[in-house]
């Protein structure tokens, strides 16, 4: 009998079934297999499946802690540009020390398959929040926001952009704490454009001047991180659209309604700090992760003397488990 790594639900699983294969969970469907030792890693269970990999939760035998080992599927490791951001990622993160970055313990090879090891963040991510909940609460979005703000600013005195910042790339660890995940298309501050790479990210949140092929700088992040919280506190992605192309557009030119327009119980400070992390002009973002930093700060004081004066602190529901 294994658990599930999804709904921990007991399956039954043949003790012929060859290693590292799987079978659905007759729960949810998730992918489920018999613990395969790789290394000192026993990997024990499936968290997450994509195109390019696959994320194990596993047992480090020789430290005695779980762990998560990120590995690339044998068919994409003839990719290059998957390889490029492999490593990336890898040296990247390690690179990088904060509390609300992942961790990266280990980068290595086996049986021709390269693979990452790192700190284990399997209690869901902002996007699971978004998709439960509909509009997370105001008081999170702005703990999550000053945290990933803070990772961001780290990252950025080693001369360093995230460059895909999403609700998907936003993870919780055991304790709650938000987790940045996935340094795979970062790159340096001052890199030169590549005019034949197209307009990296995603497009729900991709900042104006990175469709415009403008120079990108920290603010490029910080309009991305604005959008990913947006999305958050709202329930819905900043702009709307058909088409891929006319989404993009839309950052560059449709203008951007404040998030107490769409959801009217959030607070005038929040939709403020908002509208200025997201304004289409650079110049007109916040200068520095400090100031984006210290005006979340402002809002979420603002929210906590409300309740504390028995308000509802914006009646979004502030009080709810993180």
């Amino acid at each position: 009998m294994v658990n599930c790594g999804r709904c921990s639900t007991k399956n039954f699983i043949p003790g012929e079934l060859p290693p590292w294969e799987t079978v659905p969970c007759a729960k949810c469907q998730h992918p489920v297999m018999l613990p395969v030792q790789m290394r000192q890693f026993e990997l024990r269970s499936v968290i997450a499946s994509g195109g390019m990999g696959i994320v194990f939760r596993a047992f480090d035998l020789n430290l005695h802690r779980e762990v998560a080992i990120k590995l690339v599927k044998r068919e994409m490791t003839e990719d290059q540009n998957v390889m490029a951001g492999f490593y990336r990622e890898a040296r990247v993160g390690a690179a990088l020390n904060h509390t609300n970055i992942i961790h990266i313990y280990t980068f290595d090879e086996y049986e021709g398959n390269p693979y990452l090891v790192m700190e284990l963040a399997d209690h869901g991510s902002l996007d699971s929040r978004i998709e439960t909940e509909g509009n997370v609460p105001e008081l999170h979005v702005l703990d999550v926001g000053i945290k990933v703000a803070s990772a961001l600013a780290t990252a950025l005195k080693k001369g360093l952009l995230h460059r895909d910042i999403k609700p998907g790339n936003i993870l919780y660890d055991a304790e709650g704490e938000p987790k940045l995940v996935d340094f795979g298309l970062a790159g340096q501050a001052d890199e030169a454009i590549d005019e034949e790479a197209g307009v990296w990210g995603t497009p729900y949140y991709v900042a104006p001047e990175k469709i415009k092929r403008e120079s990108e700088t920290f603010l490029s992040d910080m309009y991305t991180l604005g959008g990913t919280l947006y999305h958050a506190l709202t329930g819905h992605v900043p702009f709307e659209a058909p088409t891929v192309e006319e989404l993009v557009q839309a950052h560059v030119y449709t203008p951007l309604t404040p998030p107490n327009q769409v959801v009217a119980e959030i607070s005038q400070a929040t939709s403020d700090a908002l509208v200025i992390a997201m304004a289409k002009e650079p110049a007109q973002r916040f200068q520095s992760y400090d100031d984006f930093i210290m005006s979340f700060e402002n809002a979420r004081s603002h929210l906590l003397i409300e309740a504390s004066q028995g308000g509802t602190a914006s009646g979004t529901g502030w009080w709810k488990k993180k």
